[in-house]
C-alpha cells in the first residue's frame, strides 16, 4: 500500500516480532503494538481515506480447524467493524482467505457484509489469484471493498494478466540468507522426488513408511514430499517452510525454501529485513498477503480516490443486500477478472 501511494496514518498490529519488523524497516510510521480491542479510533475520524486490514484468516482457514466466529481471530471481523464506524473512511479493504465464501454455508461471510452495510458502507467482493498479479506463487485471497455510501464512487479491481512469474523469476538468483534444515531421515525421502513431484512419486515401500497412518486416508494429500518446480509458480507459502503436510522442498536443492527464498515469492523487496527468531520470520512472510497483490489493489483504490486512470481497472457493483445469497456471493467473488 505504501508503494502504491499510500501515507500510513496508523498501524495496529498485536505480534511483536511483525511490530518490529515495521519499526525496522519504515521508522517513521506510527505502529501501534497491542490488542485492538484496546485501541480507539475515534482520533481518526475524518482523516482517513482508506482502512485495510487483514482480519486473521486461521479461524476461516481449509488447513485449520474453521470454527470461524466461535475462534476469537474470527470475532476480530468486529473490530474492523468498529474501527470502520469510528473513523468513516472514504474506502474499506478487508482480505481474508477464499474459504470465507464457503464457512458456515455462506452465513459468515453475509454476516459481514451485513454488518458493514448497517454501519453505511456499500461493498463488492472478489477472489484474486497472486500469480497473475506479479507474484510467482498460486495463492488467492478474498478482497472485500468497499465504500462510504454517501460518495459517488466506482469500486475497482485490478485486472489480472495472463504473464505469469515462475519460481525461477522469483528465487532464481536468489541471496544466500539463513533457514531451516531437513533431518537426515527426511532428506534421504525428499532427494528421490523429482522437480513438481509429490509422495506419489516415490517407491511404494517408502510411500507407507513416509505418509503412515495418512496412507489410507482419502484424498490426494498432493502437499506430501512436495517439490517444487522451477517453471511454475510455487504453491502457496504457509507459516512454515517443512511443515509434512504442506511440504515445500526446493527444486534443485533437498531443502526447504530460505527466508530469503520465501520473501522472494511473496514478492517482499531484498531491503525488507525481518525481525524474531527464523521460525518467527517465516510465520511473519507465510501469513503477509504478497506485496504485489497489494500494490494492485492499492492503485485500485487510489484510482477510485482520485478519479484518474479508473480505466485501467475493472468496476464491479456493489452486493445486492435484498437478493444476497450464498450462491450469488459466490458467483461475484469467483467471476474472473
Amino acid at each position: 500500500m505504501h508503494n502504491a501511494g499510500f501515507q500510513h496514518i496508523m498501524l495496529n498490529e498485536f505480534d511483536k516480532n511483525a511490530c518490529a519488523t515495521l519499526r525496522l524497516n519504515m521508522p517513521s510510521w506510527n505502529v501501534v503494538e497491542g490488542d485492538v480491542h484496546e485501541v480507539d479510533f475515534t482520533e481518526y475520524e475524518g482523516k482517513v481515506d482508506l482502512l485495510q486490514g487483514g482480519v486473521p484468516c486461521q479461524a476461516f482457514s481449509y488447513a485449520g480447524l474453521s470454527r470461524g466466529f466461535e475462534d476469537t481471530r474470527g470475532t476480530l471481523f468486529f473490530e474492523f467493524a468498529r474501527a470502520a464506524k469510528q473513523v468513516q473512511p472514504k474506502v474499506l479493504m478487508m482480505e481474508n482467505v477464499r474459504g470465507l465464501l464457503t464457512h458456515d454455508h455462506g452465513r459468515t461471510i453475509m454476516t459481514m457484509i451485513h454488518t458493514l452495510d448497517d454501519i453505511g458502507y456499500k461493498v463488492a467482493i472478489k477472489v484474486l489469484h497472486a500469480q497473475f498479479l506479479d507474484v510467482a506463487q498460486k495463492r488467492e485471497r478474498l478482497v472485500l471493498i468497499g465504500v462510504r455510501k454517501d460518495l459517488d464512487m466506482p469500486i475497482l479491481y485490478p485486472k489480472e494478466t495472463s504473464d505469469i512469474l515462475t519460481l525461477w523469476d522469483a528465487i532464481g538468483d536468489c541471496p544466500k540468507s539463513e533457514g531451516m534444515e531437513y533431518s537426515p531421515a527426511k532428506k534421504k525421502v525428499l532427494s528421490l522426488v523429482p522437480p513438481g513431484g509429490y509422495w506419489k512419486d516415490l517407491p511404494p515401500d517408502i510411500q507407507k513408511s513416509y505418509l503412515k497412518g495418512s496412507y489410507n486416508l482419502p484424498g490426494g494429500k498432493t502437499g506430501m514430499a512436495r517439490r517444487l518446480a522451477w517453471n511454475e509458480p510455487s504453491l502457496t507459502l504457509t507459516c512454515a517452510p517443512a511443515q509434512k503436510q504442506t511440504e515445500r522442498c526446493h527444486p534443485s536443492e533437498t531443502r526447504p525454501l530460505t527466508v530469503r527464498e520465501y520473501a522472494r515469492i511473496q514478492s517482499f523487496p531484498d531491503t525488507w529485513k525481518f525481525a524474531g527468531s527464523i521460525a518467527s520470520q517465516y510465520k511473519q512472510i507465510g501469513n503477509a498477503v504478497p506485496c504485489n497483490l497489494s500494490f494492485h489493489v492499492g492503485r485500485a483504490i487510489i484510482a477510485m480516490l482520485s478519479g484518474n486512470d479508473r480505466g485501467s481497472f475493472r468496476e464491479v457493483p456493489p452486493i445486492n443486500i435484498a437478493n444476497m445469497t450464498t450462491e450469488t456471493l459466490k458467483h461475484e467473488a469467483l467471476s474472473a477478472l
